[in-house]
């Protein structure tokens, strides 16, 4: 007798047989105690993950901050979330910037690497390929500083743990848009 694994949350039981898609949302918000936690517990009440996120207040003379979101969910879910944000009392304006064409999305990253020898001279022509920038060095260690797509960070970071990769620290993604248009 087989039992099937409980599901982890209320969004697995719904959608188990439809394909995920990761999606970036940038939300324009109040600037204001409690938003973010707003933001936060829309998403813990619904059982869906937050995968990345970065905040930072944009403009002080208008009171507003930008939230960037990476989440997953299905085509549905997605359209869901990106409703549930925009009836939020303090979003001024939400995009989906993975929908987007002319949607930028980058991550910095910091990842100290030991290494000495053969290993040393090879971690700095991986980050020479990668154009990541020695911030700090040591006899035994560098840091290297990366920005770029979050697919470029996990190829830079999957290449440096052979070569002693020691730590890492990533800041979430962050998104504009191209063009003169303003978000």
């Amino acid at each position: 007798m087989t039992t099937d694994p409980q599901p982890a949350s209320v969004y697995d039981l719904a959608h188990t047989d439809q394909e995920e898609s990761r999606a970036t949302f940038a939300v324009l918000v109040d600037n204001e105690p409690g938003v973010l936690h707003r933001v936060v517990g829309l998403f813990a009440a619904r059982g869906y993950n937050i995968d990345s996120l970065t905040v930072a207040e944009t403009d002080g003379q208008a009171h507003t901050s930008r939230i960037t979101i990476v989440t997953r969910g299905t085509l549905q879910v997605l359209g869901q979330i990106e409703a549930q944000l925009q009836k939020m009392v303090s979003t001024r304006h939400v995009q989906d910037v993975t929908k987007d064409p002319n949607g930028i999305e980058r991550e910095l990253a910091l990842l100290k690497v030991r290494g000495t020898g053969a290993e040393r001279v090879e971690a700095l022509r991986v980050a020479d390929i990668f154009r990541a920038k020695v911030v700090d060095t040591t006899h035994e260690s560098f840091v290297f500083e990366l920005t770029g797509a979050s697919s470029k960070v996990d190829k830079f970071v999957d290449l440096m743990k052979p070569l002693g990769l020691v730590e890492v620290s990533r800041t979430g993604v962050l998104s504009l848009q191209r063009g003169v248009e303003v978000f």
